[in-house]
């Protein structure tokens, strides 16, 4: 059924390459949408969350949406990636028609707190529940909606880490769904002011956490997660747009 709503966008950019998960280094399409039912203390992309960044979103119809995605890509088929934000709350599932009419694949990241009937349509969900350091609480059933909603998409797991309490329960979720690949990544412990795009991105303290990391899930003989950093921000630190 067709969904007549507009997209909440709060920026179109690309193409770049996907700096995390599943994707990581694939040449990418982002469509960023606005607004979040999550509000994690280290978000990393608060003028796509908060509501007082309201005022830089536009309403845009799936055509409009579509046409800069394909003006940026040069009409070349190219993976889109769906971000926020949480995307889930927006409605993708013409677009995503849209683009696969012509080529283009799909890949959605969200925290698996609003399922989303158009989920089976992507090439590509990565849920990506939030660890006890965000002070969010995850809701298993309603994550496991999410989970039966991709259907026979390309379904993986992504968990950010920034801390023993986090590697823990990471290692305990991934438990509970063995049969999904494993991602894993040292959090940015130094989110941006949402609205300072020279923010400095602590590089260092970025690469001490990925060596901890890696050092205690080798040492733990956890040989299960693919370990990955973020990619964009070891390239272009805070910069938007890339």
């Amino acid at each position: 059924m067709s969904d007549s709503r507009d997209i909440r966008v709060s920026e179109i950019f690309g193409p770049t390459i996907q700096g995390e998960g599943a994707l990581i280094g694939e040449p990418t399409v982002f469509v960023r949408t606005g607004g979040c039912d999550y509000r994690c203390v280290w978000c990393d992309t608060m003028h796509a969350v908060d509501s007082d960044y309201r005022h830089t979103w536009t309403p845009m119809t799936t055509e409009t949406v579509w046409s800069e995605v394909e003006k940026l890509s040069n009409n070349t088929p190219i993976t889109v990636s769906l971000s926020g934000g949480n995307p889930a709350i927006q409605p993708f599932g013409d677009l995503i028609d849209l683009g696969h009419a012509k080529g283009y694949r799909f890949a959605l990241e969200t925290q698996g707190s609003v399922p989303a009937d158009w989920f089976s349509k992507l090439d590509t969900l990565v849920l990506s529940p939030k660890p006890p350091s965000s002070e969010m609480q995850v809701d298993w059933t309603i994550f496991n909606d999410c989970l039966t909603k991709a259907g026979d998409a390309y379904t993986v797991l992504k968990i950010v880490i920034f801390d023993d309490t986090d590697y823990d329960w990471a290692k305990d979720v991934a438990a509970k769904y063995p049969a999904l690949p494993l991602f894993i990544q040292p959090g940015n412990h130094t989110p941006p002011p949402a609205d300072d795009d020279s923010f400095e991105v602590d590089m260092d303290g970025i690469m001490n956490r990925m060596h901890w990391l890696v050092d205690k899930t080798m040492a733990d003989n956890w040989f299960r997660p693919r370990i990955l950093p973020q990619l964009h921000v070891l390239l272009w630190g805070n910069k938007r747009g890339v």
